[in-house]
């Protein structure tokens, strides 16, 4: 296995208190929290697919395997269903039968699992320091003071309604259930924006800045009616206190580090080389991309777009190289590549290898439970209370 890097160190650190109890007991004296016997990192691939089919044989219908969209092919094949995150958080409480959820993702993916689920499914992430950058960038700490500092500064009319992206922390999503506010993915971002300015005058969004200005200027909100908070310089915010007197859309500085690779130029060099393009990217991109681009949309909205376009089309994809490959090679019939001609995986995403999935299945074969990933019960109230929320919208 590869040496731990210090951002690595990092997601560990951050990662571990969310561990179920048992599982954190398991990394109690030094060990690190994805470190799995020697043998599983020197089986070759063969040996690691005989053993991960044997043990999803063995479990039955008592296991559910969630696959991202951003994970490599090597897990993919052995994903019972596939999806964004949501999609999957919602498919899997919709299996009781399944005792064990292992989710193929990264770690707020699987507390959204763990909070929809039934008491008695057991969530597993396979490599727990599997993070998400961008999650990161907001902590409940930052969140927090953001909004008593926003709310003294405001004062009475600020009418601040907390909206966090899917992509977050349990903790985060708790904060927005307990203050009136909601979840959003990124497909159903305006219609939360829409459900959100119905009960106030502003909208906190975080973690990701990109996001909520695209879904922002599609709702209609000029971008001097917008400002950020960097949470870690918050003074910046402050001192234009006009602007942030009138801003209705105060936008986290977070963003997904795949999706800042993508840039005009690269829809520039696509169009110049295939005139024919259509070019269609994520809203984590930013805004001069997305404005850029003839579409742009959520992982689900791109897969569907492609799927449904005739044979022949050519596509330009803004968005994980994983994924792009994917809708490549189960459509031969069209010509579809990724904008940035450098490999853009989601390295979080890629900490989820199949020694990784081997060695829980095979424990889990054995009576053992490695990985699990629990939601304190008060976190795990409040957080569904604002996924419930989002639900709610029609």
């Amino acid at each position: 296995m590869a040496l731990q890097t210090a951002c690595e160190a990092s997601q560990e650190s951050r990662i571990l208190p969310l561990l179920h109890p048992a599982t954190r007991d398991q990394y109690a004296h030094g060990g690190r929290a994805d470190h799995i016997p020697r043998r599983y990192a020197e089986m070759d691939g063969a040996e690691l697919d005989r053993r991960i089919s044997q043990a999803k044989a063995a479990l039955g219908r008592r296991l559910l395997i969630l696959g991202h969209h951003y994970q490599r092919d090597e897990i993919i094949k052995y994903a019972d269903l596939r999806g964004d995150s949501f999609k999957l958080a919602q498919q899997a409480a919709a299996r009781p039968e399944a005792d064990y959820i292992v989710f193929c993702g990264v770690h707020f993916m699987a507390e959204s699992a763990d909070i929809l689920s039934a008491p008695h499914q057991q969530v597993i992430l396979p490599n727990p320091t599997a993070g998400c950058s961008m999650a990161d960038m907001a902590s409940i700490a930052e969140v927090e003071e953001c909004w008593e500092t926003l709310n003294e500064v405001l004062g009475e009319e600020a009418g601040l309604v907390p909206v966090t992206y899917i992509n977050s922390a349990a903790s985060l999503k708790a904060f927005c259930g307990e203050h009136g506010g909601i979840v959003c993915t990124s497909s159903n971002a305006f219609k939360v924006m829409e459900w959100a300015f119905s009960r106030g005058r502003r909208l906190l969004f975080f973690p990701d800045e990109h996001l909520g200005r695209n879904t922002g200027h599609a709702y209609g909100i000029p971008e001097e009616e917008m400002i950020v908070w960097n949470p870690k310089n918050p003074q910046e915010a402050l001192d234009d206190e006009a602007r942030l007197q009138r801003a209705r859309l105060i936008l986290w500085k977070g963003y997904c580090s795949t999706h800042m690779r993508f840039s005009v130029q690269q829809i520039a060099k696509a169009r110049a080389e295939h005139p024919d393009i259509t070019v269609i990217v994520h809203p984590e991109c930013r805004r001069e991309v997305v404005e850029a681009a003839d579409l742009y949309g959520s992982t689900e909205y791109i897969i569907q777009q492609i799927e449904q376009a005739p044979a022949g089309s050519k596509w330009a994809v803004g968005t994980e190289i994983n994924l792009v490959h994917r809708l490549a090679q189960e459509h031969p019939d069209k010509l579809i590549f990724c904008l940035d001609p450098i490999v853009c995986p989601c390295s979080t995403m890629y900490r989820i290898h199949p020694a990784y999935l081997a060695w829980v299945l095979e424990a889990l074969v054995e009576g053992q439970v490695i990985n699990q990933v629990k939601v304190a019960p008060e976190v795990a109230h409040w957080a569904r209370v604002a996924l419930d929320r989002m639900l709610a919208l029609k």
